[in-house]
């Protein structure tokens, strides 16, 4: 965590706040950040409800929640959730608390931003055009590459970054994700698929998956480690590789193979499992052991 830096801008207005904050979510910062609201006051607090305090994690603060004491403490509360993610409350009464002179107390709500978690889709075909208004929906920021023109022109890509790059091009350096990218390939053949799986191996992300049958999963798989191993390079880390890509929905569509994409996504976003949550079988089994009482017991 770096120092506090004060928004040069001076003091900021609401419309700079909330431009600070898109920013940070849309991914355009690249950074995340802390936003602490005043959600109340009493007596002759610094400042109104509703006023904000932006702190991003490369110290950079937008707005304030009054100085002093408690704008202190309120960066402090801050920087812990920069530091483990969760949002907090902080209260305190500004003479008896913190020696302040204005009076009065304010509580303030600080709530950990971070960027929506960015898709990069290597292939422009039909699970792509399904995947991606999924993956949208699910709060995911997604780029689309291929080398097919027409096909970046379909309505599924219209508000998404779309660059017209064949595998190679792609991956000579177009392509720049780092260890929070979600990765998938899903081009028009098997080649591409595996010249653009034995790359993205070597380069940094969340998730890497691969579309594909079990046999060919196998025999890419097989033959990327083989040259791996021709060249002296150490085998690469396939912890976060998916494939074949998806959960085992047991769809066969387009649409349904993105759902099982997006599904899974989501698991590994949120530390899911995958499994089903359904615990009708237990309670079944909890029923039998403990009968409830009938309707009309003790009735005379």
């Amino acid at each position: 965590m770096q120092r506090t830096r004060i928004d040069s801008r001076g003091s900021a207005t609401v419309l700079d706040v909330a431009e600070a904050i898109v920013e940070v979510v849309s991914g355009r910062a690249g950074v995340a950040a802390a936003l602490a609201t005043v959600i109340e006051r009493s007596g002759s607090a610094p400042q109104v409800v509703g006023a904000r305090l932006l702190l991003r994690d490369d110290g950079v603060q937008i707005g304030t929640v009054g100085g002093g004491a408690i704008e202190a403490q309120v960066q402090d509360a801050c920087r812990a959730a920069l530091r483990d993610g969760r949002s907090r409350r902080v209260q305190a009464h500004l003479v008896r608390d913190l020696g302040m002179c204005c009076g009065g107390s304010m509580e303030v709500f600080v709530e950990f931003l971070q960027p929506e978690p960015r898709l990069i889709v290597i292939g422009a075909g039909h699970v792509s055009q399904a995947l991606v208004p999924l993956a949208r929906a699910a709060g995911f920021r997604v780029s689309v590459f291929d080398d097919r023109d027409e096909l970046l022109e379909h309505p599924a890509f219209a508000d998404v970054q779309r660059e017209a790059r064949d595998v190679d091009e792609l991956l000579d350096g177009h392509l720049e994700p780092d260890d929070r990218d979600y990765l998938v390939v899903v081009t028009r053949d098997h080649a591409r698929d595996e010249r653009a799986l034995a790359e993205l191996l070597r380069r940094p992300h969340r998730y890497l998956g691969m579309i594909g049958s079990r046999r060919k999963v196998v025999a890419v798989l097989r033959r990327i480690l083989h040259r791996e191993r021709e060249s002296g390079r150490p085998t690469p880390d396939l912890s976060r590789v998916r494939a074949p890509i998806g959960l085992a929905l047991g769809g066969r569509t387009p649409v349904e193979i993105a759902i099982s994409i997006v599904a899974e996504l989501v698991a590994d976003r949120h530390g899911g499992t995958g499994a089903a949550m359904n615990m009708i079988g237990s309670v079944i089994d909890r029923s039998a052991e403990t009968p409830d009482a009938p309707d009309d017991a003790g009735a005379p």
